[in-house]
């Protein structure tokens, strides 16, 4: 992550706690990540030296219509700046700060499959008997694990997958 983008997103987060608008503007950051990430083109569009930064701010607002005053206001001044292409990053960092600033730790959840809404309550519930704080669940997926889950939060690990108690019942037989 650039310093420069850390520092966009403080700027951006202070402007939020300002206008009490953190909440609206976390929604704008993470539907920038989700866009950024789903579209190839996109990232090449903000990359791109070619294409004038009046095409990239007009994309921007377009595809990005329904998000508020400062995050429109963080296009203006990445555009102005000459730094587009740190969107993403600027993005990620603010959710970053965000999560830090309400106390809300990012659980990183390793599964077969991708979690449904049942299971991702039920892990939402253990993170809290765990650690005492809220969580956003970030589901990675690994089918190598074959079934259960890992559960990583900051330096915290509980390991219940097949995989894991496989190795162990082959460790137990093999002493």
């Amino acid at each position: 992550m650039s310093r420069a983008a850390i520092r966009y997103a403080k700027a951006v987060l202070s402007l939020a706690q300002d206008k009490k608008a953190t909440e609206d503007v976390q929604k704008d950051m993470q539907s920038i990540i989700a866009t950024t990430e789903g579209s190839a083109e996109l990232r090449m569009v903000l990359n791109s030296p070619l294409i004038k930064s009046e095409v990239k701010l007009a994309s921007l607002r377009e595809i990005f219509k329904n998000t508020g005053d400062i995050t429109q206001k963080l296009f203006d001044t990445l555009i102005e700046n000459k730094r587009v292409e740190l969107l993403p990053n600027v993005a990620k960092q603010y959710i970053v700060l965000f999560d830090q600033l309400n106390n809300i730790q990012v659980a990183k959840v390793t599964t077969a499959v991708p979690l449904d809404k049942a299971l991702s309550a039920k892990v939402s519930t253990k993170i809290k008997e765990l650690t005492g704080n809220e969580a956003t669940i970030e589901n990675i997926i690994d089918e190598n694990i074959i079934g259960g889950f890992i559960l990583r939060v900051g330096d915290l690990q509980y390991n219940a997958s097949i995989a894991n108690k496989l190795t162990n019942l082959k460790r137990e037989l093999s002493n």
